[in-house]
């Protein structure tokens, strides 16, 4: 407990900044939802041929897993919040449209009737009769959206858009569970925040259609609150909407990946470039490796941090041939002829896939290399991440090297693969070889005798068109060149899966034992 509330005052700036956003993005995805729900809740109350249409396909949208949503909108609508914000929107239609014409249909037809009778029109009786009436199961469907999305909001963090999923996942990544408390607790605590808000909304606006049996001054506070709510709903639209016009003209937006490394040397390039430069640095980080490369080279990222071997293989869709050099001179070529990218000088370390295992394990079976563990292979589980289960460069070309024939394969998030090790569910796991966890967990590292993965030499990668328009760009991202060899990246990821600091406090730490920028 202790150790959890010393992070939360260490970190009260970035989870403030996270409890932020969070906020704005699922108030702006509640808002949309009702503004797209409750008129469609009223069609198909209106309209049975159509209602189990409607019904039909919003029930579609809820069946698909989110992150399967989110992976069909990023190549439409790119990386950030507009994807995130659409997959709540959609996901929370549902109980708004089910519950608006539920309300409306379970009116008793005697009033309508009575209505229609005393010459009320068809509108008339919506405002006057049916959605009052109506009111309370709206209320309802709107409160459960609300609440559901707060924590779907969550997997905004996958795609760049922030939030406390960054917490979340980053914890997970790290097997810190000091980290996922510190974004789940703030998002339960925002979830009741907001269906009581919403509860104060329910009752000022059932106030409105109910003025005669509630009295002037307790009619006059309910509209006070339902003004002050809607007020805030609309300031976190406009902020979040429009608050990129206000800021600084020249923006240069750092992506990350979304593991450890990725994260550190993603903010050491953020931070340095603020030191150095004027410029508004925009921070998206925790992006899967094919959501990174698509928001590169579609210009939605400026700057980020990739590796010459998954360019090579997984991007260029070129075999691995030749040492380091060669490697490093082939996806600078490509990269700046085919999607005008610029690579930038290597940081100095080379982190290549390798395969991991319990110690004890692999000195029974007196395994060293990969081809020992070939012998052996039908005997373990293996559980790679799901992106090595499915590289080029990963599990399938591994295989065909080594003839890997594994009992069987459980693909897994990248932390968790660690834990199932520990456990004993797997034998074998993929890991890189400047892995902190490596460290962490005292694990036996694997020879690739045949050489099969090629140099992954981490190296800053910047468009072309920003390093046109602020050339220093360049030369301040350059300062990095061979400052951090493989036992200092270790290190530095060790710092974060260990001893729990955040990646931004290692970047800044670092930056500043190398004298690269100021305390």
């Amino acid at each position: 407990m202790t150790n959890f509330i010393n992070y939360m005052i260490s970190q009260k700036s970035q989870i403030i900044s996270l409890l932020w956003q969070h906020i704005q993005l699922t108030l702006i995805a509640i808002i949309f939802a009702i503004i797209i729900g409750i008129p469609l809740g009223i069609l198909v109350s209106k309209n049975e041929k159509i209602r189990k249409y409607v019904i039909g396909i919003i029930n579609i949208f809820q069946a698909i897993p989110s992150m399967a949503l989110l992976g069909l909108l990023v190549p439409i609508l790119g990386i950030g919040s507009k994807p995130a914000i659409v997959a709540v929107v959609l996901y929370s239609l549902l109980p708004i449209v089910k519950n608006t014409s539920t309300g409306i249909l379970g009116i008793d037809k005697n009033i309508i009737e009575s209505a229609t009778g005393i010459g009320l029109t068809s509108k008339q009786i919506l405002y006057k009769i049916q959605l009052p009436l109506a009111l309370p199961i709206i209320m309802a469907g709107i409160r459960i959206s609300a609440v559901t999305a707060v924590g779907l909001m969550t997997l905004a963090a996958f795609i760049g858009a922030g939030g406390l999923g960054y917490l979340v996942f980053s914890g997970v990544q790290t097997v810190n569970n000091i980290m996922i408390l510190a974004g789940a607790i703030p998002a339960c605590l925002l979830a009741l925040l907001v269906d009581y808000l919403f509860s104060k909304v329910e009752k000022s606006v059932m106030a409105i259609y109910s003025s005669s049996k509630t009295s002037k001054k307790s009619t006059k506070g309910n509209h006070l609150v339902a003004k002050v709510c809607t007020t805030l709903l609309v300031v976190a639209v406009i902020f979040t909407s429009f608050g990129q016009s206000f800021s600084k003209k020249d923006t240069i937006i750092v992506g990350s990946k979304d593991y450890t490394e990725g994260m550190i040397l993603s903010n050491i390039c953020a931070e340095l470039l603020e030191e150095y430069t004027d410029y508004n640095i925009e921070r998206k980080m925790n992006m899967g490796t094919t959501v990174l490369w698509n928001a590169i080279t579609n210009g939605e990222v400026d700057v980020c941090t990739d590796y010459t071997g998954t360019i090579l293989m997984n991007c260029l869709k070129e075999k691995a041939a030749g040492d380091a050099d060669d490697v490093y001179a082939r996806v600078k070529d490509q990269l700046d002829k085919q999607y005008e990218i610029k690579v930038l000088e290597p940081y100095g370390f080379n982190n290549t896939y390798t395969l991991a295992m319990e110690p004890e394990v692999a000195q029974k079976y007196n395994i060293e290399t990969y081809s020992d563990l070939t012998e052996y292979s039908r005997n373990f589980v293996f559980s790679p991440t799901l992106a090595f289960e499915n590289r080029e460069d990963g599990l399938p070309g591994l295989q065909q090297n080594y003839d890997l024939k594994f009992k069987d394969i459980k693909s897994m998030d990248g932390a968790l693969r660690y834990q199932a090790l520990k456990k004993g569910d797997a034998q074998v796991i993929d890991a890189y070889s400047t892995d902190g966890l490596l460290k962490k967990f005292n694990l036996k590292v694997l020879k690739d005798d045949k050489e099969f993965f090629p140099p992954y030499y981490a190296v800053p990668l910047v468009r072309e068109e920003v390093v046109k328009e602020h050339p220093e760009v360049k030369e301040i991202l350059n300062k990095l060149s061979g400052k951090i060899d493989e036992e200092t990246m270790i290190n530095l990821n060790y710092q974060v899966d260990e001893e729990g600091k955040t990646p931004e406090d290692v970047a800044h730490d670092f930056l500043v034992e190398q004298k690269l920028i100021n305390k």
